[in-house]
């Protein structure tokens, strides 16, 4: 009595997991060794995949627990790694756990790029091969009831959390076997399972009936409910898995209810009442006999047939000749109670016992999310720190540029450079000069043309994939179901339209730092000669040497001194600001694992705070002590120039001794643009190759989808029904002799393919007229006997015409025989015998023509009037 339901195994399509999570791992994570670590695991991950379902499963515990620790992983790494069409996108296709296809079509089966979706179909396979499991259990002890009752009870519970969650987790119309109506009706059965062997366990443990009658109640309305879902769920009937399902739940419930009345007629023995125990008996009997002559194929009743009639047979005896009890009608009866001791096992990860996260040291994809925030919150602050810092200095050598100091201070013979200018030309010579600038100029159209090939690139294969996806959703319009590429590319597009514009704003500030080296390239040019040629390129003039040694001169050196050691201290806090270094992810950590959530910028606002807080409030105090040294320095220049004598030599003299200082600053600024700029076009070059290699990622996998969904439409095509059959003509459905009997659409097959139906005789012509008129007629031509089956639409009412087809849909030429009406009848030579090999050597010619049995050269039969046809009449040899 005991067939249990299994659930049938989905089979999935090998997909390569290392190759996809490395590629984000070198993309996301710094470090050789971090990398090194996690493409380890992300192969053992692999590994594992190929273990669970790359193989058949043994039924055993081993082979579970390979699904499980899977199953497992893929919750460990959900947060870790953001799989998705347009990131790390790798497509999971497999087939429905139920259709078997066709011979031409394939079975149906679904391909997303989703890992929830994975997650799911691994998860079904785990309740899947659970119930498997319980089914092999040994029923005739306890270790085997306890297994087979736990591993009903997690499949029931593994196929509930699909039932909750598969919507959310496809966003997308799932496969039937996995859909919330067929998961659910699963976890009914399973439940059920489970409650009957509560009642098997019960009863061998013998304890009370009541009890035991509870039980089986109970399971009898599980199964009950889930041959109700079945029954009333459009989609499930027409898997042969539900069809073989179907009898064996309706029997279960019979049995169960069976049980129940058995046992609670017990507890109405035992309580004296013994019409109730002979109806609870008559019910129970009926339901064994119901299961016995319907579902007898399926389920063996015939021990709990035998034991209820027994049982039924005593208790008339005894309530007959002693008690005399009556026997209540079956409305009448109690309704017996209900205990259920199962209950479907929650899904609560980890799921094995012997799960260890392969990915333990990486961190969640959130918290990877908020460093990466936080980092570039920290590089606005510093960077923003340092621009004014840089902007302030920059501003100081431009004031004193335009002072000319302190080369005014220091040319005291009028005829020699200013140690100052020397300082800056030997500078810009150790630092390569207008070669290095023009170097640098020449240098920068390369690396923005590589930049734009790239990204050109990335584009044109993106725009290559959607107008190919756009061709083929047109084609097979609402067939083409799967996410639009122009949908798919908005982030790609977007990201894309940003590196233009960056490359746009780049070319802009490369044609500004071009002009301004070319309205300066002939000074710096000076500053690169020799002491010599430098001292003649400046005018020589003949200054007031009193003003040496002056109050006013000491003051505007000891100024400059003053800004000079200021801009000493923001290159140090320059080089202070950009090593503050911190590692916020044990913060993020702390409060996902607190709160469950990460409030970024709470966190970050704070830390940065917490840092950056001293530095600064260093660097205004710096811009504020500079600004009081420049008006110092400005208040302190115009009591030197009021005192200084001028003439034209020494003012033309002046304004080259600024040029050169300008010169020197624009060398500086320059070099440093240049220097930034090349970086800036290297680190966009890796970036614009990132960019690259997840657009061709992307592209690929959507042609890998592609593929797989043109193929399973070209299969489902070959599955569709062909078009509807062409009417026959008028002359194939007409029957000869003008008759035209009921038009079908279809021909009619042939008898011999019909099952148990026996050909009947036709019904009784009616007698012929015999007339003295038509005597002679009938004597020149003997056709009275053959005309008789002439009721018969059949050939043999006439000879056969030319172009005439029979009624009746050609069969195999069988020997025909009048009266079975069905087969072709094909007219014979009237030389044919079946008991003689070599018919056509007999003495006698056979006719040319074949005519109806009966007509010359044989003679008729003797009684026209005999109202059945005669066989033909072979003379003795």
């Amino acid at each position: 009595m005991t067939n249990f339901i299994s659930v049938q195994l989905k089979k999935a399509s090998e997909v390569d997991l290392a190759k996809p999570l490395c590629k984000f791992i070198q993309q996301s994570y710094p470090g050789a060794d971090a990398q090194a670590e996690h493409c380890r695991a992300a192969e053992e991950l692999s590994k594992l995949r190929k273990s669970a379902l790359g193989r058949p499963l043994d039924k055993h515990e081993s082979a579970l627990e390979t699904l499980l620790r899977y199953y497992d992983q893929l919750c460990s790494i959900e947060p870790k790694f953001p799989f998705s069409e347009n990131q790390v996108c790798v497509t999971f296709t497999w087939k429905d756990a139920f259709d078997k296809g066709s011979l031409f079509g394939g079975s149906a089966k679904l391909a997303l790029a989703s890992l929830g979706y994975e997650k799911t179909c691994v998860l079904f396979n785990c309740g899947a091969l659970a119930s498997q499991i319980a089914a092999e259990q040994n029923l005739d002890n306890d270790e085997g009831l306890k297994a087979a009752a736990k591993h009903y009870q997690f499949a029931s519970g593994a196929f509930q959390h699909i039932k909750d969650t598969v919507l959310s987790a496809l966003n997308r119309e799932p496969t039937v076997d996995i859909s919330p109506d067929t998961v659910g009706t699963l976890s009914l059965i399973m439940l059920a399972q489970a409650q009957e062997v509560f009642f098997l366990k019960a009863t061998r443990d013998k304890m009370k009936d009541g009890i035991i009658a509870k039980l089986a109640n109970q399971a009898a309305d599980y199964y009950g409910d889930a041959y109700k879902q079945c029954q009333y769920k459009d989609t499930l009937p027409k898997y042969f898995y539900f069809q073989e399902v179907f009898p064996v739940l309706a029997a279960k419930h019979c049995i169960m209810q069976a049980n129940a009345e058995y046992h609670q007629s017990i507890l109405a023995k035992q309580q004296k009442k013994f019409g109730e125990e002979i109806g609870r008996l008559q019910h129970a009997a009926d339901l064994v006999k119901t299961v016995a002559s319907r579902y007898d194929e399926y389920i063996n009743v015939k021990d709990l047939v035998d034991k209820i009639n027994r049982a039924l047979t005593a208790a008339k005896k005894d309530n007959d000749f002693i008690y005399h009890d009556r026997v209540p009608d079956l409305k009448d009866l109690e309704s017996i109670g209900k205990a259920s001791l199962v209950k479907s096992t929650p899904v609560v990860v980890p799921l094995s016992q012997k799960f260890t996260d392969l990915f333990e040291k990486m961190v969640p994809l959130q918290v990877q999310q908020s460093v990466s925030v936080y980092n570039q919150r920290k590089a606005d602050l510093v960077n923003r720190s340092i621009a004014q810092m840089r902007e302030a200095t920059n501003l100081a050598n431009g004031v004193l540029a335009s002072l000319n100091l302190p080369a005014a201070i220091e040319d005291v013979s009028g005829d020699t450079v200013p140690q100052s200018i020397l300082n800056k030309s030997k500078s810009v010579i150790e630092q390569g000069g207008v070669q290095t600038i023009d170097q640098l100029i020449k240098d920068l159209p390369e690396l923005l043309q590589r930049n734009k090939e790239i990204l050109d690139e990335s584009l044109r294969l993106l725009d290559e994939e959607e107008n190919t996806d756009n061709d083929l959703r047109t084609k097979f319009k609402e067939r083409w179901q799967r996410t639009p590429s122009s949908d798919l590319y908005k982030p790609l597009r977007a990201e894309g339209a940003s590196y233009h514009n960056v490359l746009n704003k780049a070319v802009q500030a490369d044609g500004q730092v071009k002009e301004r080296y070319q309205s300066h390239r002939d000074t710096i040019a000076l500053l690169c000669k020799p002491e010599a040629e430098l001292n003649a390129a400046i005018p020589s003039a003949n200054p007031a040497k009193t003003l040496q040694g002056s109050e006013v001169v000491n003051v505007l050196k000891t100024l400059l001194a003053n800004l000079d050691e200021v801009k000493k201290e923001r290159e140090q806090l320059e080089n202070d600001l950009k090593s503050v270094n911190f590692d916020m992810t044990s913060k993020f950590l702390t409060a996902l694992a607190q709160d469950g959530a990460i409030n970024e910028e709470a966190i970050s606002v704070t830390e940065l705070d917490r840092l950056y807080g001293s530095y600064t409030q260093k660097v205004q105090e710096s811009l504020k002590k500079q600004e009081e040294l420049l008006k110092d320095i400005q208040n302190a220049h115009q009591d030197f120039s009021k005192m200084k004598q001028s003439n034209n030599e020494s003012n033309l003299r002046e304004e080259v001794l600024k040029n050169l200082a300008v010169a020197n600053d624009n060398f500086v600024e320059l070099l440093s643009n240049l220097k930034e700029g090349t970086k800036f076009y290297n680190e966009l070059t890796e970036i614009l190759l990132k960019f690259q290699n997840k657009c061709s990622d992307i592209v690929f996998a959507r042609k890998t989808e592609r593929d797989e969904l043109l193929k399973d439409l070209q299969q489902s095509i070959a599955r569709e029904p062909s078009a509807p059959s062409i009417p026959l003509p008028t002359y194939q459905t007409t029957a000869a002799g003008g008759s035209n009997p009921a038009a079908s659409s279809t021909p009619t097959p042939a008898p011999r393919t019909k099952a148990g139906t026996k050909p009947q005789p036709p019904a009784r012509p009616p007698p012929p007229v015999i007339s003295a008129a038509s005597s002679p007629s009938s004597a020149s031509a003997p056709s009275g006997t053959p005309a008789a089956p002439a009721a018969v639409p059949a050939p043999a009412a006439s000879a056969p015409a030319a172009g005439t087809a029979p009624s009746q849909a050609q069969g195999p030429p069988y020997p025909t025989y009048p009266g079975y009406p069905g087969y072709c009848q094909m007219p014979m030579p009237m030389g044919y015998n079946p008991y003689m090999y070599g018919q056509y050597n007999l003495p006698y010619a056979p006719s040319p023509v074949y005519p109806n049995p009966g007509q010359a050269p044989y003679p008729p039969p003797q009684q026209p009037g005999y109202p059945f046809p005669q066989q033909p009449y072979y003379p003795q040899q």
